[in-house]
């Protein structure tokens, strides 16, 4: 098992924890065997679906890969604004025919089994999002072997991180798409996120252990800019979910390049917590009318979603992407990783080179 981050690939480019099916067992292998550190995303999914994947992802590649869980969540969700906003969504579930989900179903996506099977059977490392696992567990995960992330958006959660015992900290600027891995989702910091090369230089300046940097990601030469403000290494996912071996829908894939969606922006329409996505219908007409009420408002959408994907209709999906979705490049997962080694390298020579010039 490995006792430093870079024992776990040989490139400092780690693919980040999709959730929603993007993050499969067939992207996560392909960027492990082309030197990166895959993750699998176990939100969403029962612990049995996970393990499965799991299981699936060993077949594929004896190589080093983690597994990404969410936090419970605290149950502060006002009911009678959940309401509300079901009624708001009555016109979404008539078009695509389909009824609103239970928005208290599976509140605590079955946190604590999954722990379960992960420290019964180890695996190389394990990210949190959406908060700080306790220090036993962080200390259970120590004992078995596995190195552990905590994805932080501020200095204060990167600290707390550190003292609960984390092996590292995965730093997401507000540049990246989907959730933002807030621990305490209070609406009236919406808004404030801190871009990623400012975030991660105070964060070196506020802990000890290592630096995953995320957050608009794209291009090998970015990856050069992180590693110089304190990280060590850089994660990316919108450039991974174009990939062919991505599980996201083609819908969302071509979404991405099409000059028809020209920014992205940050919303609860579609969770309840805020989200980086390409401004869409469905995000105009119900972002500035959904509350804050995660993952009471997901469940409440998860239906019309995906019936949008299969209506072939893009403006009613979640179409989670970075700042930099439009720098996307649709190649193999193995060869995305290589060509952003090799822009890393050419970032290094001509700052090298020009220092000495």
């Amino acid at each position: 098992m490995p006792s430093a981050l870079t024992d776990l690939c040989r490139y400092p480019i780690v693919q980040a924890p999709m959730a929603g099916g993007t993050s499969c067992p067939q992207l996560v292998a392909a960027v492990a065997e082309a030197g990166g550190l895959g993750f699998l995303a176990a939100g969403y999914k029962t612990a049995d679906g996970m393990y499965n994947e799991i299981k699936q992802l060993r077949g594929l590649t004896g190589r080093a890969f983690g597994v990404n869980l969410f936090m419970p969540q605290p149950g502060l969700a006002d009911p009678s604004a959940v309401e509300v906003y079901r009624q708001q969504l009555a016109g979404e579930a008539a078009w695509y025919e389909t009824p609103l989900g239970d928005p208290d179903s599976d509140g605590d996506d079955g946190y604590e089994a999954k722990l379960a099977i992960l420290l019964d059977d180890p695996v190389p490392a394990v990210s949190f999002t959406f908060g700080c696992p306790t220090r036993d567990t962080l200390d259970a995960f120590a004992g078995v072997g596995t190195y552990t992330v905590v994805t932080v958006t501020t200095p204060e959660e990167a600290q707390a991180a550190q003292w609960a015992g984390a092996d590292a900290v995965c730093v997401q600027g507000v540049e990246a798409g989907g959730h933002q891995s807030t621990h305490h989702d209070d609406p009236q910091t919406d808004g404030t996120g801190i871009g990623l090369l400012s975030l991660v230089a105070q964060v070196r300046e506020t802990v000890q252990i290592p630096i995953v940097a995320a957050g608009g990601l794209m291009r090998g030469s970015q990856i050069a800019a992180v590693l110089a403000a304190g990280a060590e290494a850089a994660q990316f996912g919108t450039a991974f979910l174009i990939c062919p071996e991505s599980g996201a829908s083609p819908l969302h894939k071509r979404a991405l390049t099409n000059p028809l969606f020209v920014r992205t922006a940050l919303t609860r329409a579609f969770s309840g917590r805020p989200a980086r996505g390409l401004v869409n219908r469905f995000m105009r007409e119900h972002g500035p009318y959904a509350p804050a009420a995660y993952p009471q408002v997901h469940h409440l959408t998860v239906g019309l979603r995906r019936a949008a994907a299969r209506a072939g209709d893009a403006q009613g999906m979640a179409l989670w992407a970075g700042q930099g979705h439009r720098m996307a490049r649709e190649l193999p997962a193995g060869r995305l990783v290589r060509l952003l080694a090799e822009e890393l390298d050419a970032a290094r020579t001509a700052v090298s080179t020009g220092s000495t010039q």
